[in-house]
Parts: C-alpha cells; sequence; structure tokens
C-alpha cells in the first residue's frame, strides 16, 4: 500500500472509520506525531501539513464512505523529509494537479508544491482504491 516508505525511519500507520470523527482523529495524530519525532511545530511545512492531512481524509470521509468502512493514513519522516498519505478503497482517481480553484485538491497541491514537496495518487494494484502520497521537506 506504502511502496518507498522503507526509506523513512519513523512511521505510523493509523486506521480510521471513514466518519466526520477521523478528520479531527487524524489532525491530532499529525501533531502528536510531529512533536514526539521532534519536529519543530513552528517548522514552515508543519502547518501547511496538518491542512493538508486534513483536507485528504475529508475528501476520503466525503467520497469513499459509500464504498468503505474505514481510511488509513500514515504518517513516516526522516531527518529531512515529512510523508503522509490517505488511502480509500474508493477507486475514483481525482485529478490532482488539475483540481478545481478553491477545492480540496487544489489546496492540497497548491501548499504542497509551495513547500517545495511532491503529491502524487498510487493506484491500488487492483484498481479499487488509491493512496494520496504527499512529502514535504523538512
Amino acid at each position: 500500500m506504502f511502496p518507498g516508505i522503507e526509506a523513512l525511519p519513523l512511521q505510523l500507520v493509523l486506521v480510521l472509520p471513514t466518519t466526520g470523527k477521523a478528520v479531527r482523529t487524524a489532525r491530532e495524530t499529525a501533531e502528536q506525531v510531529v512533536s514526539q519525532w521532534g519536529i519543530s511545530p513552528s517548522h514552515p511545512s508543519v502547518g501547511p501539513a496538518l491542512l493538508i492531512v486534513s483536507e485528504l481524509v475529508t475528501n476520503s470521509v466525503r467520497h469513499a464512505a459509500i464504498l468503505c468502512e474505514d481510511l488509513t493514513v500514515l504518517f513516516a519522516a526522516s531527518r529531512d523529509t515529512f510523508a503522509f498519505a490517505v488511502h480509500d478503497r474508493h477507486p475514483h482517481q481525482p485529478p490532482l494537479h488539475a483540481a478545481a480553484p478553491g477545492g480540496g485538491l487544489a489546496t492540497v497541491a497548491e501548499l504542497t508544491l509551495g513547500l517545495g514537496g511532491t503529491a502524487e495518487i498510487r493506484a491500488d494494484a487492483d484498481g479499487h482504491g488509491k493512496t494520496i502520497w504527499v512529502t514535504l521537506p523538512l
């Protein structure tokens, strides 16, 4: 589900129900991970990362709940990278970099690129789900 993750030594996987409470839980967990992993909360990537996590989980809750009971959030880091991914089992793969202005995915793309990070959508091998993977420099 998360290829390439082995290169990042700090990792946490969180499985949440596709309900509105998942957004708050994912954001609070991201805040805890940042603190526990020694990433300064004042680092320029942290605030945007929290917003991006919230947007991605919100999208999964809004769109994937009809097909799946839960979603997975992965947090990972190294000395110079903070990465996270949101996975759900809805087959639709929205156009991340061609998202409608003002929408959640447009915000994700804009913030990620503005910080010099990367964002991509990876389809599940069976075509019945996807992961949106974001990597930000520290």
